[in-house]
């Protein structure tokens, strides 16, 4: 990773913190490399009275752990609900629809995504599309009988291929596999997250459609915030 576009995710990141995150906030904290940088200056701001009562939900093993280093207190979902939650993002397209999950944590990505008020997205520039599926659309998928899954989701018109962690699959922290399905383009991202989930198998695919409030995206002049 360069350091430009590592700059940049600070940037977003640090931004959508100082925009959005409020005392009292419950957050849903999200998982990349650039949501990194989001959990660390809610610590930041917590450390230093900046922000108080602030809690966070976290959608990763990962999270949680850097969570807990930086000082910020934990819930769940069985004793609350985001007020918003912040994380990255893959591909942003038009509408604010997005590609998520090449970290491995879709699935609970999106749970905590749809269970608060909204999600706040932060990316570099890098990651604007005028269409979904410039790169691999994540499906996280159970791993029994998967065979019989990834068959599905190539008769769908994707090039799948089964993610691997040196000679075993990848494995999520919910248990589960993870097959990359590239496709031409996807224009229509609500209706193949539709076919997506009537497959047997297939519990969540990367496509997160409507559920973005804002997206914070950084460039080189600076950071700029697009509402949905």
């Amino acid at each position: 990773m360069s350091g430009a576009v590592d700059e940049q995710k600070r940037s977003a990141a640090f931004r959508a913190v100082d925009a959005y995150v409020e005392d009292g906030m419950i957050l849903g904290l999200g998982t990349g490399s650039t949501a990194y940088w989001a959990i660390k200056r809610i610590g930041e701001y917590l450390s230093e009275g900046t922000l108080r009562d602030v809690r966070g939900i976290p959608t990763s093993e990962s999270s949680a752990e850097l969570a807990r280093r930086e000082g910020v207190p934990l819930t769940g979902l069985s004793e609350a609900r985001p007020d918003l939650t912040i994380d990255g993002a893959d591909e942003v397209g038009p509408g604010l629809d997005l590609i998520k999950g090449l970290g491995g944590a879709l699935l609970r990505e999106k749970i905590v995504a749809a269970a608060g008020e909204g999600l706040i997205v932060i990316a570099d520039e890098s990651k604007l599309v005028d269409v979904l599926g410039r790169g691999a659309l994540p499906v996280e998928v159970e791993p029994f009988g998967w065979e019989a899954t990834f068959a599905a989701l190539k008769a769908l018109g994707s090039r799948p291929e089964l993610r691997m962690e040196g000679r075993k699959p990848f494995v999520t922290d919910g248990g589960h596999y993870t097959v990359d399905c590239r496709f031409p383009s996807i224009p229509d991202p609500d209706g193949l997250q539709n076919e997506i989930k009537r497959i047997p198998g297939a519990l969540e695919c990367g496509l997160f459609v409507g559920l973005s409030h804002a997206a914070v995206i950084a460039r080189e002049e600076g950071a700029e915030i697009v509402e949905g």
